[in-house]
């Protein structure tokens, strides 16, 4: 039987009074019904009997005795998840612990005052088997090493080039839609039911195919056993971090379990296909197309002392290999200097493919010997790829429903900024310059974000002793933690409490605009857009930690901007042709949580053609 308890928007549940507890409250997930302005936790029971409540009680408190016996009491002076309303709390799950964090101050603490003191703990436990050791998985000292090649991918030549392949991309989800309205035209209808959340997700693969590995998955109009793999993977992703525990570690899983034997045979169609396109890569690798002199010739505008020319012009007589070999004295991990990189294809007209792995196989020299090195290099690579692969589609996908799941409540809101697209559009359409002009959509895309955050938890592991802060109306001396604790940034509880942020549970993407003081709260500096004078979207700096839509401190998303203007573009698209009803009410749409929150069941959508394109 399922009950309902009224929660304070809490990702991570904070219950009311310990009577509210449910039982296996450690081993069930937590499904959210997505009701504007009240969030609803409904857990479940085998019962509602007074007596199995009171019992379960007793259960819960030995739990909590178990853990602090376990942990050697180190956990002991914070508070357990009963009656816990605060921003630090321990959450204990049978004989093991965790902290959870919902406040601003613990957060910058841990993301960026002393970030290299954590690691991904939990996360990278579920996640290695699928990214290996890709970004978002990766112990410190390869995420170190691999932030360094990958950053720089994202630079601005790259984000204009991608900005009109999302225009591309869209115009052909939107293309399909209006086939699709047509067609009920002909039989006399008006409009479209369909599940947006299924367009978006079709939409973004085939956007993050083009970006980061210029294949086209086509899903937007076909499917083919790549896509089907793609899905299976994220599927498998979102089940091992919500599953109780982790079977498929045990070896006879793998093939005694259809769903791991689905998984591993998803997992090798996948590998084949980026082991295929990183081949290609590297086989068609521009770069040795270059003449050598013309090469020289741009250098000349990074290097300044003439020993410097001299030995360019002696190896340019000697061919592209010495070049190659000498440009690797400006940088350690890459071949060709970024400012050269990007002026290439402007200078040449040579370069047809922006995508990132293009990039990242032009920019990395694996012209040795050493077959080890070459093949740890490429799996490197394929991880790296793997990992923007599933965690750049899906954001993006969740961004966009929610987005229209919030503005089809909110009429007067979709018109303002439809008449915001309308006006650019006009102008020459949507290019990196105009995506400026698009403040309103824009907003939609932060606002959205804040009251459905993907991810809603950021995980960390404390690789040493630490001592948390008491954050807002905590312990004062803050709270000491041993090694080895796993901690929850709730960013869902965060990004909703009435403490730093007005009307926290109200859609209002304008708030953004407003400046707020920190209402008396130590050590937090409250909102100022004016931190971050210049960009496009706000982010934890303007927020100081109370608004973290893509982590913040060095592990932050580094394809953060990728995915914003993606999501901008895709909802403008939209919007500039078509009006948006929710099929049925706001509250038939059930929210469940994984890597990311999305719907139970799709988000089903009418569609009108607009009558009236200004």
């Amino acid at each position: 039987m399922s009950t309902t308890v009224t929660s304070s928007c809490s990702l991570i549940p904070q219950f009311r009074t310990t009577n509210d507890l449910p039982s296996s409250s450690a081993s069930k997930p937590y499904r959210f019904s997505s009701i504007p302005k009240v969030c609803r936790i409904r857990c479940q029971s085998t019962s509602t009997d007074e007596k199995r409540n009171k019992s379960r009680n007793v259960l819960d408190n030995a739990s909590n005795l178990l853990t602090n016996f376990l942990s050697g009491g180190n956990l002991g002076n914070m508070p357990v998840a009963e009656g816990a309303h605060g921003s630090v709390y321990k959450l204990a799950f049978g004989p093991k612990a965790f902290v959870v964090i919902s406040d601003p101050i613990v957060a910058r603490h841990i993301l960026r005052e002393n970030s290299f003191s954590y690691d991904k703990g939990v996360l990278a436990d579920i996640l290695e088997p699928i990214m290996g050791k890709g970004l978002i998985p990766a112990d410190l000292e390869t995420w170190k090493q691999r932030r360094r090649v990958i950053a720089p991918g994202f630079h601005t030549l790259y984000l204009e080039a991608m900005v009109k392949m999302f225009v591309k991309c869209s115009e052909r989800s939107v293309s399909k839609l209006e086939k699709l309205l047509e067609a009920k035209n002909l039989q006399g209808g008006q409009e479209i039911e369909l599940d947006l959340e299924a367009e978006f997700s079709n939409l973004a693969l085939d956007i993050i195919g083009l970006g980061v590995f210029n294949y086209d998955f086509g899903s937007v109009t076909k499917e083919s056993p790549v896509i089907k793999a793609v899905y299976g993977t994220l599927f498998e992703a979102e089940h091992r971090s919500t599953f109780y525990f982790p079977y498929w570690k045990f070896p006879p899983a793998r093939w005694l379990v259809p769903r791991q034997r689905k998984f591993a045979s998803d997992l090798k169609i996948i590998n084949d296909c980026l082991d295929g396109l990183i081949k290609n890569a590297k086989e068609t690798r521009q770069i040795t197309n270059y003449n050598a002199c013309s090469i020289v010739g741009l250098l000349f505008k990074n290097v300044k002392t003439f020993i410097h020319r001299k030995r360019m012009l002696r190896n340019c007589r000697k061919g592209t290999t010495q070049i190659s070999r000498h440009v690797n004295i400006f940088h350690p991990v890459i071949n060709l200097p970024l400012n050269l990189y990007v002026s290439l294809p402007y200078a040449c007209k040579l370069f047809q493919d922006a995508s990132l792995l293009r990039f990242l196989v032009d920019m990395r020299g694996v012209d040795v010997d050493d077959r080890q090195y070459v093949y740890n290099l490429m799996k490197q690579l394929r991880d790296d790829l793997m990992t923007m692969l599933i965690a750049g589609h899906e954001t993006t996908a969740a961004v966009l429903t929610w987005a229209v799941f919030l503005l089809a409540q909110h009429p007067d809101k979709m018109k303002k900024a439809q008449v915001e697209v309308d006006a650019v559009v006009s102008q020459g359409g949507i290019n990196l310059e105009s995506l400026k002009k698009l403040e309103y959509v824009r907003l939609i895309i932060s606002e959205s974000l804040r009251l459905y955050p993907q991810p809603p938890l950021l995980i960390r592991r404390s690789l040493k002793s630490d001592r948390l802060p008491g954050g807002y109306m905590g312990d004062k001396e803050g709270y000491q933690i041993p090694a080895g604790t796993d901690i929850f940034i709730s960013t869902y509880n965060l990004h909703r409490s009435p403490y730093y942020w007005e009307k926290p549970n109200e859609f209002e993407p304008e708030r953004f605009l407003v400046q707020r003081d920190s209402n008396g709260i130590e050590g937090w500096a409250g909102f100022d857009p004016s931190r971050s004078p210049g960009a496009l979207y706000p982010n934890e700096g303007v927020s100081d930690f109370a608004f973290l839509p893509f982590g913040g401190g060095p592990r932050r998303c580094v394809g953060d901007q990728f995915a914003l203007m993606e999501s901008t573009i895709g909802l403008a698209m939209l919007l500039h042709k078509f009006d948006v009803e929710l099929k049925g009410s706001p509250e038939s749409v059930e929210c469940v949580t994984g890597a990311t929150i999305h719907t139970k069941n799709g988000l089903f959508c009418k569609l009108k053609k607009r009558s009236h394109i200004h």
